[in-house]
């Protein structure tokens, strides 16, 4: 009895993911519209929040797929993907890439090549967010004072769950970012870098 109630149970999981998927890419759908981002095929499970200002742009390639929310990548993350792209800021994402929890954070320029993953609750930010002068920041004139500078992850990089990536970072072809690690340097093609600081381990 256990046994039929077990199968019973999964069968029904399973279409209800099935149903929930394909709700889930109409919404993606209907929310990437009207925020005029430009893409192609999506896979999504659950759904994103994105906000692209006046003159920001979003632009996704093809094969792109996200998980939103701990459902499609039970590691620990329970966000939804974000994407904010600012007034006169580019947020381009190329072919093949998969995210999951991931915060895309665009106030310059964010770009991410071919075949790249970005692990579970990745964040990549290209801005302070504030002001480095205490003085500054207890203004009004902190977030016209924020320092900015565009981040490039470059095609087959892989950026391990947990991880930041900050502003004017490029990340090379092919090299791999450990878990939990805080990138503010660049990482040269083909290696394998981690920690807080983020530093060199080998050569791939």
């Amino acid at each position: 009895m256990n046994l039929i109630f077990f199968f019973a149970y999964k069968s029904f999981l399973k279409t209800l993911s099935y149903i929930r998927r394909f709700l889930d890419t109409c919404f993606v759908f209907l929310v990437f519209k009207g925020n005029n981002v430009i893409f192609k095929n999506i896979k999504s499970t659950g759904v994103p929040y994105v906000m692209v200002a006046k003159g920001g742009k979003l632009i996704i390639g093809e094969k792109f797929a996200m998980n939103n929310g701990i459902s499609g990548n039970p590691i620990g993350y329970y966000d939804k993907c974000t994407f904010f792209v600012n007034n006169g800021a580019k947020l381009i994402i190329g072919n093949n890439v998969g995210i999951s929890q991931t915060a895309l954070i665009c106030h310059a320029g964010i770009t991410i090549g071919n075949n790249v993953k970005l692990g579970g609750g990745v964040k990549v930010y290209d801005t302070d967010f504030h002001s480095l002068d205490a003085k500054i920041r207890a203004s009004k004139k902190d977030s016209l004072n924020k320092m900015k500078a565009p981040i490039f992850i470059k095609d087959n990089a892989f950026v391990g769950a947990g991880s930041i990536v900050l502003k004017g970072v490029t990340i090379g072809e092919n090299s791999i970012i450990g878990a939990g690690s805080l990138v503010s340097k660049n990482v040269p093609d083909n290696e394998i870098w981690g920690g807080n600081p983020a530093k060199f381990i080998k050569s791939i």
